[in-house]
């Protein structure tokens, strides 16, 4: 079993625990996302960033 190192968004500490040991908040990932050279969304991502472009450029 793999650890991951985890942070609290809410009081900022980094911990290996599922919960926050200061607030008990929920806690974030803090690696990024595994690099692929074949971006399966990137079709997705490119069509939204089309539209998001052309309803700015219309507003």
């Amino acid at each position: 079993m793999t650890m991951k190192m985890h942070k609290c968004p809410e009081c900022g500490i980094y911990t290996l625990e599922d919960k926050c040991p200061k607030c008990s908040g929920d806690l974030k990932v803090i690696y990024p996302p595994k690099f692929s050279i074949e971006d399966k969304y990137g079709k997705y991502r490119r069509i939204l960033k089309k539209e998001l472009r052309d309803k700015n450029e219309s507003s």
